[in-house]
């Protein structure tokens, strides 16, 4: 059954919207850009894995380029299953184990919109950044259709969705908070916690409801729509660049 629908929706997606493409394909582009010989390299909410498990060879190939990997989460059970990064501890991230001045770069795939007070939680990841250090994050959009009819779910129906349309378990479902999850917020936030905006990249991804055939026609033509540029501010996720100030203030140009 799956690979029906697979099948039929890969058609689909290729007739009503042409170049879409997984948004983690895009964070993986990403950090290839980014990621240099020899980095050092703090993972925040590093989960299972860096990539996709279907990327597991980039993606040691990625880490392996770097002098040193760190990953950090602060569920002990995923820590346990991660593969490529070798150096992995249980932390928080508003009160990180580093020393100030640490790491090259710090990374957030799909964990920006679970934190609980991001002003204090930038800053931390801030200081243990050195001068120059570049903290990259994926996420998704607040002002997106995802979000809007995610916030409306109650938490255990969201857990049982996420199994169903995205081979989630339900112990990989987390509280969402979005409080850095649009434009504005980033550039305030990151303001206020001393980082410049590099790069901010609104960006759409597959369509949520794959397996739903009658739905997923109507997603993919309002995902088309949303990939022409004056509805840039409503695509589904963001992929964002922040630079650590040398002065340690920011600047919200983007």
């Amino acid at each position: 059954m799956h690979k029906a629908l697979d099948k039929f929706y890969g058609r689909a997606r290729n007739r009503l919207a042409p170049g879409l493409c997984y948004s983690q394909e895009v964070y993986e582009r990403v950090l290839e850009e980014y990621v240099a010989e020899g980095s050092v390299w703090l993972d925040l909410g590093c989960g299972h894995q860096v990539l996709p498990p279907w990327r597991a060879e980039e993606e040691r190939r990625l880490v392996g380029r770097c002098r040193a990997v760190v990953g950090l989460d602060y569920d002990a059970k995923s820590l346990t299953h991660h593969e490529s990064i070798r150096h992995r501890l249980r932390g928080d991230i508003a009160r990180l184990p580093f020393a100030d001045d640490t790491f090259d770069l710090a990374t957030m795939n799909m964990v920006v919109e679970h934190l609980s007070d991001p002003a204090v939680q930038f800053r931390e990841v801030r200081r243990v950044l050195k001068p120059g250090g570049l903290l990259i994050f994926h996420t998704p959009n607040a002002h997106s259709h995802f979000v809007m009819l995610r916030r409306l779910v109650p938490g255990g129906v969201a857990k049982r969705l996420a199994r169903l349309l995205e081979d989630r378990e339900a112990e990989d479902v987390f509280e969402v908070h979005y409080k850095a999850n649009t434009r504005r917020q980033i550039r305030e936030l990151a303001g206020e916690s001393g980082f410049e905006v590099s790069e901010l990249r609104m960006i759409s991804t597959d369509a949520s409801l794959k397996l739903i055939p009658p739905l997923v026609v109507i997603e993919l033509l309002w995902i088309r729509a949303l990939m022409t540029g004056p509805l840039a501010p409503l695509r589904t996720n963001i992929i964002g660049v922040l630079r650590k100030a040398a002065n340690g203030r920011g600047s919200n140009g983007a």
